[in-house]
């Protein structure tokens, strides 16, 4: 097997998505625009999506990474318009663009097009959360958008698995498509349920931080294979599983968590630039493939396609945000609510490296042995459709926000609150230690004692100094001044190890132990005034 175009595709996608941290265009707009490019450079390797490799192997971390981000209670807070746009937009999404297809594309069979409809309709995980985290959108509308494409996946893939079988012969009945969505959904729901609780408790119990985070890069895969395997949803048992671990992870000892958070930032990051370079890499491929449709067909049908995808997404969410609140009930729990919320919501909504997958995955040929109806034609417009989601909406999507002029959050409000909590945790702390040092057991020297309380206090006033002003010297808040102060010390100190390190009065053994004591001291000053 040969590695290098996979070294190649993960070093390059990884410098281009540095790169785009430091200009104003998105990272995932110019992973795609950077894989388009490079997809006709000379002696580039075709890549080309294996849904066999991505739907079982990329999708599950790329879920679980998200879902631990997301907040459980947010989501709950949020059922209703979540469950409405991940079942009940995706169904009306493969439905309409199916249709629309049909009357579009000479000779292109109508179960051919639902198969289209269903590919196109589920907005992107990766995308959805990737924009909302740039954007800064205000957080009803970034939960909504991440429950969303956590679950909306789940519907697609069944939809699509009851439209492929009508255009392979199989034979489907819209009974038969209930009763299969049902039971991918109840059953992925429950393979969720069944595995979170005896994960989470062998988490707790392992007693190495190197172990428990083993068991967290295999949680995902676990969760999908059980679920797959009992013909269930792997995409819920995901999402279910680490939503639960995600609002549990307190009950994780704290070097798990800190060594756990900085594993999956660089699994998320690695995969999540891969794959949107794989998006543009596609390019060769799917145009290879087309055929007859070369040339302004194509182009037409393409361009119609995506105005049809953008356009029922505004069609279903505007009656869907708007007409529940008819109910009293609901105005009265959720408030005032204005076009612009369901405006962005509407207009955020990306495609992906999902829905390429899926195409992929339709077969060369139905019963019989005659060609699948038009699968290359499928495979450009599924392309084109991600492409321009990705680049007109990902591109305008930010000055949209902009200009709408969404509430910025309160910084002063959010600090107080911190502030509180911090006041009221600390009391708590401090009525423990009183306890535990009025037991002989626990008898400390005064001084250790004494900076067990200095510590504790540091750590309180820490968020009130946040809301005081800044240096007017230097510019430079309290936090900022504490910070730099404690490296210069830290760094100090690191300077004269090494220099007896190089002397030869310690050895280098020595010196990793007491570097790595300054390493955790630096981050927790770090912490303290972050």
């Amino acid at each position: 097997m040969d590695v290098m175009p996979l070294l190649l595709l993960v070093a390059g996608s990884a410098a281009v998505a540095a790169a785009g941290r430091r200009v104003p265009v998105p990272p995932p707009l110019l992973l795609v625009a950077a894989g388009l490019a490079v997809s006709y450079v000379p002696g580039v390797p075709d890549y080309t999506l294996d849904p066999h490799i991505v739907l079982p192997l990329l999708l599950p971390p790329l879920l679980h990474t998200a879902a631990t981000d997301s907040s459980y209670l947010g989501l709950r807070a949020q059922i209703r318009p979540v469950a409405l746009l991940s079942v009940g937009y995706v169904l009306f999404a493969t439905f309409v663009v199916g249709c629309a297809a049909y009357l579009i594309v000479p000779g292109l069979p109508l179960t051919a097009a639902l198969v289209l409809g269903a590919v196109v309709a589920p907005p992107d995980a990766v995308a959805a959360t990737a924009v909302a985290r740039r954007v800064g959108l205000p957080s009803r509308i970034t939960t909504i958008l991440q429950g969303e494409s956590l679950v909306n996946d789940a519907t697609a893939i069944t939809a699509f698995r009851v439209a492929l079988a009508a255009a392979v012969g199989e034979g489907a009945t819209w009974a038969g498509g209930i009763a299969e969505f049902l039971i991918a959904a109840v059953g992925g729901v429950g393979v969720g349920l069944v595995l979170m609780v005896p994960l989470h408790w062998l988490r707790t119990h392992l007693k190495e931080a190197l172990l428990q985070n083993t068991l967290s890069l295999l949680i995902p895969f676990v969760a999908y294979a059980v679920a797959e395997q009992v013909h269930a949803s792997g995409v819920l048992a995901v999402v279910v599983v680490a939503l639960y671990l995600g609002h549990r992870a307190w009950e994780v000892d704290f070097a798990t968590r800190l060594q756990e958070d900085a594993v999956w930032k660089m699994v998320a990051f690695v995969l999540e630039s891969a794959v949107f370079a794989l998006i543009g890499l596609q390019l060769p491929v799917v145009l290879d493939g087309l055929g007859e449709y070369e040339g302004a067909d194509a182009a037409w049908y393409a361009v119609a396609v995506f105005v049809v995808v953008a356009v029922a997404r505004f069609v279903w969410v505007y009656p869907a945000t708007f007409l529940p609140r008819l109910s009293a009930h609901v105005r009265a729990r959720e408030g005032d609510l204005s076009w612009r919320g369901p405006f962005v919501i509407g207009w955020a909504g990306m495609r992906g490296v999902v829905s390429l997958a899926i195409a992929f995955s339709i077969p060369l040929t139905v019963h019989g042995g005659e060609p699948f109806p038009e699968r290359n034609l499928i495979l450009f417009l599924t392309f084109t459709t991600v492409i321009g989601t990705l680049v007109v909406q990902g591109v305008t999507l930010p000055p949209l926000i902009r200009l709408l002029k969404f509430p910025a959050h309160d910084v002063q409000a959010e600090t107080l609150a911190e502030a509180n909590a911090q006041a009221q945790a600390s009391r708590a702390a401090e009525q423990r230690l009183d306890e535990l040092l009025a037991d002989e057991r626990n008898a400390l020297p005064a001084p250790l004692a004494d900076r067990l309380r200095t510590v504790l206090e540091r750590r309180r006033n820490a968020v009130w100094e946040r809301l005081g002003q800044a240096n007017p010297v230097t510019g430079e808040t309290v936090d900022d001044t504490y910070r730099r102060l404690s490296r210069e010390m830290i760094s100090a100190e690191r300077e004269v190890f090494v220099r007896l390190r190089d002397g030869r009065y310690i050895d280098d053994e020595m010196l990793r132990t007491l570097l790595r004591r300054l390493d955790l001291e630096e981050a927790a000053a770090y912490r303290e005034a972050a």
